[in-house]
């Protein structure tokens, strides 16, 4: 699929029938709403939407016109830097699309808003027209206070629309980023300076140090002494939030890959005990990506003594736990990991209990079939590989196994979640081939386009069983190395994992086999078959030694 993801700001935070009305405009536009957050004291909403770029560009322009209709800057106080009604507006390549399309969109929508809406538009970030303009902070600089001298200073002439003050809509920052996670650390504090001095701190432009009595400290030549900062890719400013009676430090994290979540939250709770004080949580605002809170699952499992290599659902338990998602108000993955959002209400076969399964397998339909039982028998034997490993990796005396066990029972973990994700492919390539053999075939131009599509329908039908085989033989071969350094009262389990990795392998292959008989380039089909062949030789070499060795243990 073509995602973008867009995540308007707008300065209004207060008013729900405002926000619902930008909401319903987005919606109606063609753009699902992911996310609403609005934030009484800043007086701002972040909201997250996301669908095809042709939606997401319309959506955008109706929400801007809106906002700008509905609120009124003359009148908007709160404690979020603004410029605007609708303060900024950054686009996110999801899947699908590049970087590049996302500017595209940016620079089409900001030249759209300036001449239908005679509103100043900024370019940002990915979509800047000059490197001094990069920088959002730089940009809203003087913030709505002060943007008629900037209007005014012919340095800063709007990329699109007039360099005229309009004081009730102000201007906005159009852009296109990598995905940001906006984010705050809760303090047992309401001090905002104290909160101010670790955002300096923990930021990568670092700030002004700052003495016990909360004055800055100048150098010999009375120039103010510069901190550096000690998170790359990290924004941060302090404030004080009083709807939750505390002072947070309120981070944006530019690039959640150089600087993960949990190490910005432990840096955080470092600097805070240097001031004496406590940090009680912490506050996603708008969305996640799953991966980031993945990641600090494992890296929590592992400073516990137990192995990274669990599921998907108790690493993103102990994520929310360790770093204190539902602190200041709860926190539910469903609604809050922009991947669970956009996968509500999709439920596919894997979602599907083993009962229904089970029963749909045994009905008279061809969907779910051999293919679809291949796939969850290679994902059984990943799980069971996983589960020797994380059992091995808790053993006090076998230490010394460790390393090799994280990496099993990680890749364990990615394997059984790719076969799940086959399971339903399986049934949804066979779908295709029959929507493609309903096609109109009246005409000579309907049978050449019935055929093409008959083809690609053809070919994927035999490229996602291939793709178990070869996964599958993945899975052999991780049930080897669990039967010969696994725990051994779990060894057992290493060649039952063995085992249904070579079923799924083998059955994966036959599917292969019969869906090439019906690709009409020889070439095509050849190659495939080939590729089942050598994956299959594989998947049966890795669980022949596996199972050698399980028997050899237990003499």
């Amino acid at each position: 699929m073509r995602l973008v993801e867009c995540v308007p700001n707008f300065s209004e935070g207060r008013d729900k029938s405002v926000i619902q009305a930008i909401a319903a405009a987005m919606e109606a536009a063609g753009a699902t709403v992911l996310d609403v957050d609005m934030g009484a004291a800043a007086n701002r909403t972040v909201v997250t939407m996301a669908g095809e770029p042709e939606a997401i560009e319309r959506a955008a322009f109706e929400a801007i016109r809106t906002a700008a209709s509905l609120i009124d800057m003359s009148r908007h106080h709160g404690e979020h830097p603004r410029m605007g009604a609708t303060d900024v507006c950054p686009f996110v390549p999801l899947s699908g699309v590049t970087m590049a399309d996302c500017v595209e969109l940016a620079r089409r929508v900001g030249e759209r808003v300036g001449r239908d809406l005679a509103i100043p538009v900024f370019l940002y970030d990915q979509a800047a027209a000059c490197e001094q303009r990069r920088s959002l902070a730089d940009i809203r600089k003087g913030e709505y206070e002060g943007l008629a001298a900037k209007l005014a200073d012919p340095a800063w002439a709007p990329d699109f629309g007039p360099a005229a003050f309009d004081p009730r809509s102000g201007a906005t920052v159009i852009g296109a980023r990598q995905f940001l996670i906006a984010w705050n650390v809760d303090l047992n504090t309401r001090d905002k300076a104290l909160a101010s001095r670790i955002a300096i701190r923990m930021r990568e432009t670092g700030g002004p140090a700052r003495g016990a009595d909360g004055e800055r400290l100048l150098d010999p030549t009375g120039a103010p002494v510069q901190l550096p900062g000690l998170l790359p890719s990290l924004r941060a400013v302090g404030w004080v939030i009083e709807e939750y009676g505390i002072a947070q430090v309120s981070v944006n994290l530019i690039d959640y890959r150089r600087t993960p979540l949990h190490v910005a939250y432990e840096e955080a709770r470092r600097l805070a005990a240097d001031l004496g004080l406590a940090v009680t949580g912490s506050e996603i605002v708008g969305l996640v990506p799953k991966e980031a809170l993945l990641e600090a699952g494992r890296w929590y499992l592992e400073r516990q003594g137990a192995s990274p290599g669990a599921p998907e659902p108790e690493l993103i338990h102990v994520a929310v736990r360790s770093l204190g998602l539902s602190d200041v108000k709860p926190f539910v993955p469903a609604e809050k990991v922009i991947e669970y959002r956009l996968e509500a209400g999709r439920k596919t076969l894997a979602d599907a209990t083993l009962r229904e399964f089970t029963d749909r397998v045994s009905a008279d339909s061809a969907v779910p079939g051999g293919g679809s039982v291949a796939a969850l028998c290679g994902s059984l034997g990943a799980s069971l590989a996983a589960m020797v490993a994380n059992l091995t990796f808790r053993r006090p005396d076998r230490r010394d196994a460790r390393p090799a066990m994280r990496r099993l029972a990680l890749r364990g973990q990615q394997l059984k979640d790719r076969l799940l994700a086959l399971v339903t492919e399986d049934g949804a390539s066979f779908e295709a081939v029959m929507a493609a053999t309903r096609m109109p075939k009246g005409t000579d131009a309907e049978k050449a386009a019935r055929e093409a599509a008959v083809e690609r329908a053809n070919v994927h039908a035999a490229e996602v069983p291939l793709e178990v085989t070869h996964t599958c033989a993945e899975v052999a071969e991780l049930a080897r190395e669990a039967a010969e350094s696994g725990y051994e009262n779990c060894i057992t389990d290493a060649g039952v994992a063995a085992a249904a990795a070579l079923a799924g392998a083998e059955g994966a292959a036959l599917n292969v086999l019969i869906n090439a008989r019906s690709i009409r380039d020889a070439a095509v089909a050849g190659a495939l078959r080939t590729g089942a062949e050598d994956a299959t030789a594989r998947a049966r070499a890795g669980a022949a030694a596996a199972l050698s060795t399980v028997r050899g243990r237990l003499t």
